[in-house]
């Protein structure tokens, strides 16, 4: 059975991070995202996202070590299991993820982050002047 459209977006946007690839990645978003991130602002607009990672791609794909571990999808939502880790700033971190997404036309317009250690990322990001 094929894999359904939006799980090989999904899937294609974490392998284009991986690369250091942003603006690949970033392409799969809607103009009006809804980015709810863990432990701070909701971001509201491709824009918003892009500025918010900003300074993350002069590091290209050293930053980012991501392990897809597995994604379900149909028509409206995606939803994947994902192993991250970042390395920035001297700093190393792992941390596993249930990442949803809402699509619509081919493009994620909403997104919502479920965290193993969502007080360890607060800290991670946070010194980093990051998310």
């Amino acid at each position: 059975m094929a894999e359904h459209p939006h799980v090989a977006i999904f899937r294609g946007v974490h392998e284009q991070l991986q690369q250091g690839n942003f603006e690949a990645a970033f392409d799969a978003l809607d103009d009006d995202v809804v980015w709810h991130q863990l432990g701070a602002e909701t971001l509201y607009g491709k824009d918003a996202v892009v500025a918010s990672m900003s300074g993350m791609e002069e590091f290209g794909a050293d930053v980012f070590t991501i392990d897809v571990h597995d994604v379900v999808g149909n028509d409206e939502h995606v939803i994947g299991l994902v192993e991250t880790t970042l390395n920035m700033g001297g700093q190393s971190f792992t941390y596993r993820t249930a990442e949803i997404a809402h699509m619509k036309d081919g493009k994620l317009t909403e997104r919502w982050a479920f965290s193993d250690d969502t007080q360890r990322i607060i800290e991670f990001f946070g010194s980093m002047g990051g998310e």
